[in-house]
């Protein structure tokens, strides 16, 4: 499909991708929109126009009430957009709805119900048994009978661009231990997904259900304090290391936009129980890119994760947990196999004792104060031009104490 938008090679917001998003212009209510090129679609303005169907959807600053309306309103919507961005006869009409991406404000793209975050990547369990304990088995009994994951705190999920202050602590100490700023201040590369429809409680979702509740996947970064975390997840996991910020992109790219990136996940064994098989192959061709203040430190690939979103969803749901719109299921940090494909300096530079050596001949274990990170994704496309996520980024303030 072509667009008569003016589209950059490479910008990854083609009319194949059409990623949503909230905007405001200076001195305005913000509102929802979607990406093409370098600018942002107004969508309340066409609905005001009559271009499209309903206008409470989009004259809003979350999506939550057009994630909730389902997946009859989510096709024929977005067929509509590709419609109006196509067909040349609808240019002067869609022209004016059209904003310079530089002259917006983007914001958090929807509200935060719940949010889960997993541990689906075998390399990256793998890594991290090894190095919280060494000489035990790095994967335990349970990592590849399901999903591992816990419920995070919803209230600091926050959008792209927001500062991350870092966080305070108890840690490990000699005898005793310490409260003070963490010294292993740390990021994950992750991709979540959000619910549109919910669900009832009592009534597990099975994977084949996955598109009926799921409106699109955004990019995460779950900032992590390592040395918090070590002294305080047994025996119940993360709590405080991993609460005070999770950084989500602004683009909410919709299932229907990945078809193209779908691909068979790694082979399971053993084989899963029946309610977390899957019919479709539900691996996900996406290759992430972590940068520290500029450089390009690691690409995890997203295809290698072990269990996929799907799962996530059927095991999440298969105690009669309700879902709810705007619910957040983070897949916990990308990793592959090789040191330039792992999705956290903890892996990079196996826990400080292998230091990471940037371009500008600076090194970094861990990160320090003003630095600034970067994480982006692309997907491949039926076009020449691939998905695009957009970006989530945040830079390191100091501790107020």
């Amino acid at each position: 499909m072509r667009t008569w938008v003016p589209v950059p090679e490479g910008s990854g917001f083609g009319v194949n991708n059409l990623p949503y998003g909230v905007f405001s212009q200076r001195g305005e209510l913000p509102r929802v929109g979607v990406a093409i090129g370098e600018q942002v679609l107004d969508l309340a303005e066409l609905a005001a126009s009559g271009l499209l169907a309903d206008r409470r959807w989009f004259a809003a600053g979350s999506l939550n009430s057009f994630m909730a309306a389902g997946r009859q309103v989510w096709q024929p919507t977005r067929d509509r957009i590709m419609t109006l961005l196509t067909d040349i006869s609808y240019r002067d009409e869609v022209e004016p709805a059209l904003y310079p991406m530089s002259d917006v404000e983007l914001h958090m793209p929807f509200t935060v119900a719940d949010y889960v975050d997993f541990y689906s990547s075998r390399d990256h369990a793998t890594n991290l048994g090894r190095i919280l304990r060494p000489g035990d088995e790095p994967l335990l009994p349970n990592w590849t009978r399901l999903p591992v994951g816990y419920h995070g705190r919803a209230g600091t999920v926050v959008p792209s661009g927001t500062p991350v202050v870092r966080p305070c602590g108890q840690r490990k100490g000699e005898p005793e231990p310490v409260f003070a700023p963490t010294a292993k201040l740390d990021v994950e590369a992750e991709v979540g997904f959000v619910i549109g429809v919910p669900s009832a409680l009592g009534r597990p979702v099975p994977t084949g259900a996955f598109r009926n509740h799921v409106f699109g996947f955004v990019l995460v970064n779950d900032w992590s304090a390592r040395d918090i975390q070590a002294w305080e997840y047994r025996p119940l996991g993360p709590f405080l290391a991993k609460s005070f910020a999770t950084s989500v992109s602004p683009w909410v790219v919709p299932v229907d936009a990945l078809d193209a990136a779908r691909v068979r996940p790694p082979a399971q064994d053993p084989e899963p129980l029946p309610y977390l098989r899957c019919d479709e192959p539900w691996g996900l061709d996406l290759t992430l890119e972590i940068e520290v203040n500029g450089h390009v430190v690691s690409r995890p690939p997203f295809a290698e994760m072990y269990w996929t979103a799907p799962q996530q969803l059927a095991h999440a749901t298969v105690n009669g947990a309700a879902l709810r719109t705007g619910d957040l299921m983070a897949s916990g940090t990308v990793s592959g196999p090789r040191r330039d494909q792992r999705g956290s300096l903890i892996e990079l530079t196996w826990n400080g004792t292998e230091p990471l050596e940037l371009p500008d001949g600076t090194k970094r274990v861990f990160l320090e104060d003003g630095d600034t990170v970067r994480i982006t994704a692309t997907a491949p496309s039926p076009d020449v031009d691939p998905i695009g996520f957009g970006e989530v980024i945040g830079t390191i303030y100091p501790s107020p104490t």
